[in-house]
């Protein structure tokens, strides 16, 4: 059976999203001169078009939800990238250059982050503050941070996993120990609050 007309453009609105997606790594990376305004626009309208439009199916709207809160998430996370830029501070993108580096100085062993979830996709402030910790660690230490979109599925398959076991709420911790970077998820017991 051939794809619907909706399928077909949340297929394009999906290869648009990680299209943008490139160019901005690629802006911030320095190999754009300019930010991708124009596939950003025509993302955006996208997006609007379906959000004002009716989706019969319940499938194609949950997939149209997902993309755009992920489209949502990655226009905060970019623009507080620009925002740095501008403002001459380091930001989400910021890559160490590898003129002058700073002398490698093994970090003291220290708790970083600590968030819980109970769904990362509606909590996407904590999302975006828990990477940007885990991001600072990794420069700290020498590597580097992964790309967004993979660390929010990492979150969301965990929180998932973890809550199909019990758990109504899931804690990441960010942490510094004998100068690598730790990263966990454990799932927390009935708080009572819920």
């Amino acid at each position: 059976m051939p794809p619907s007309s909706i399928e077909r453009d949340l297929q394009r609105l999906e290869a648009d999203l990680k299209q943008l997606e490139a160019e901005y790594n690629m802006f911030f990376a320095g190999r754009l001169p300019k930010p991708p305004w124009e596939t950003r626009t025509r993302v955006e309208a996208t997006v609007k078009k379906f959000d004002r439009g009716h989706m019969p199916n319940t499938g194609d709207r949950f997939r149209f939800t997902t993309l755009q809160s992920r489209f949502a998430a990655f226009i905060d996370l970019w623009d507080r990238g620009l925002r740095a830029r501008e403002e001459g501070r380091p930001g989400p993108f910021t890559q160490q250059r590898g003129s002058v580096l700073p002398e490698k100085k093994i970090p003291e062993d220290r708790i970083l982050h600590v968030s819980s979830f109970v769904d990362p996709v509606r909590e996407i402030d904590k999302l975006t503050d828990l990477y940007e910790s885990l991001a600072e660690a990794r420069r700290e230490v020498g590597e580097e941070a992964p790309p967004f979109h993979k660390f929010a599925e990492l979150v969301k398959n965990q929180v998932k996993k973890l809550r199909q076991t019990g758990s109504p709420e899931v804690a990441f911790r960010v942490a510094v120990k004998n100068g690598k970077v730790n990263f966990t998820a454990r799932g927390l017991k009935g708080t009572g609050s819920e």
